[in-house]
């Protein structure tokens, strides 16, 4: 499918049909309020798949819940098993963290859980979409289906999406599509980019062993905090030499421990981090190369080192036919000049995994109220985000989804 096969069934002067009302603006900023008050981490959410099933049954709908109990699909209309369909994906679980703000009525209801990220926003603008594309098909004027994904644990490496790959939320799908919220971009715009937009994310564990000993007799043991400090300062140095600059491979470290006294040489010490890459095949090289230079360093202080390196998810690489279906459809609803260009982020989404199977493209959703000095980043407790955000998601979910139609 080109860019200009998308361009054609631009509407000109005629609107896209699926305008959201003001009730129903309201219901979804309400849902999306309850979603904030009660988060559930990955694989937990019961309550929010409950609460998104529920809607959607009340709406003539027949969601599936996947077979992990929690997280659901549903269709609206039916595939021919000819054509595939277009996705819509959203992501429910919460984080690990404190909900940080003060003076709002939504703030997290459970200790040490917040939607720091945006996932609850995620989730009510593709419920949104379903509920307004569900009226346009009993209308007769959705013209192709449309399958709803709301996929848990995207927070929890490698991500729930393979888990939902493997259930068979992809039977029947050709193309998918889906939205990140950014702080950085205000509320009534999106950010698109060709190509990879997020980072390859890794996370890695190491473990250095040696016997100790006195700190007054260094030259007998193997000095271990010695030697996991030169692992920490030394390993991303050595890695910034070993593969090309331009691919953007980052280890950063986020916990060191080691030794418990001041004057015992420790036995054991620990260091834990992730790895970021923005290029694919980099990121498929990267695990060799962390291996051999943890291993390098480590000898060299005489240390004998155990690594646990776990994959994550590779870079999200936008499709960019998909990438121009996203950026007509916002200017059919809202103009081009609620687009902007957006650059990769270092962040990671399982969102990747779909893209190995099926060509499709994430758009960055602004929430950030217009004209805020405010500096609110993902993955803080004081997060939030501009509910203007919530109608800008359902408008672009729907108005790609009718023009994809109209070409499937």
């Amino acid at each position: 499918m080109s860019r200009e096969s998308y361009e054609a069934d631009l509407p000109g002067e005629a609107p896209l049909p699926g305008e959201l009302s003001e009730a129903l603006c309201a219901e979804l900023i309400a849902f999306r309020r309850d979603l904030h008050m009660h988060p559930e981490l990955g694989n937990q959410e019961f309550r929010t798949t409950a609460a998104i099933r529920a809607r959607l049954e009340a709406a003539g709908l027949k969601p599936r819940v996947l077979p992990s109990g929690t997280g659901l699909t549903c269709d609206i209309g039916s595939w021919d098993g000819v054509h595939p369909m277009l996705a819509i994906r959203a992501d429910i679980d919460a984080l690990p963290i404190p909900d940080a703000k003060a003076g709002v009525p939504y703030r997290s209801t459970v200790p040490d859980r917040a939607h720091a990220c945006g996932h609850d926003v995620h989730t009510t603008t593709v419920l949104g979409a379903g509920l307004v594309l569900a009226e346009l098909h009993r209308q007769g004027r959705l013209p192709a289906p449309v399958r709803l994904l709301f996929q848990p644990a995207e927070e929890v490496l490698p991500g729930g999406a393979a888990d939902a790959i493997v259930a068979g939320v992809l039977d029947g799908v050709g193309r998918i599509i889906a939205v990140h919220c950014d702080p950085r971009v205000d509320a009534g715009r999106i950010g698109l980019r060709h190509g990879a937009i997020t980072s390859a994310c890794d996370r890695l564990e190491v473990s250095l062993n040696g016997p100790g000993g006195h700190t007054a007799r260094p030259h007998l043991t193997t000095d271990l905090v010695t030697a996991v400090a030169r692992v920490a300062a030394d390993v991303p140095a050595l890695l910034a030499r070993r593969i090309d600059a331009r691919a953007g491979l980052a280890l950063t470290w986020g916990r060191i421990e080691a030794g418990h006294a001041c004057n015992v040489i420790p036995m054991h010490a620990e260091l834990a981090g992730t790895v970021r890459c923005l290029d694919l095949a980099a990121w498929r090289d990267a695990p060799d190369l962390v291996h051999a230079a943890i291993d390098e360093v480590a000898t060299l202080h005489g240390a004998k080192s155990e690594i646990n390196y776990v994959r994550g998810v590779p870079p999200v690489v936008n499709d960019p036919v998909i990438t121009e279906l996203l950026r007509d459809a916002m200017a059919a609803r809202r103009g081009p000049y609620a687009i902007e260009d957006t650059e990769q982020s270092l962040g990671g989404e399982d969102f990747s995994w779909y893209l190995e199977h099926v060509p499709g493209a994430m758009a960055r959703l602004g929430v950030r109220t217009p004209g805020s000095n405010a500096r609110l980043d993902l993955h803080r407790g004081d997060f939030d985000a501009d509910e203007a955000a919530i109608k800008v998601g359902v408008e672009l979910f729907t108005a790609a989804a009718l023009l994809d139609g109209n070409r499937s």
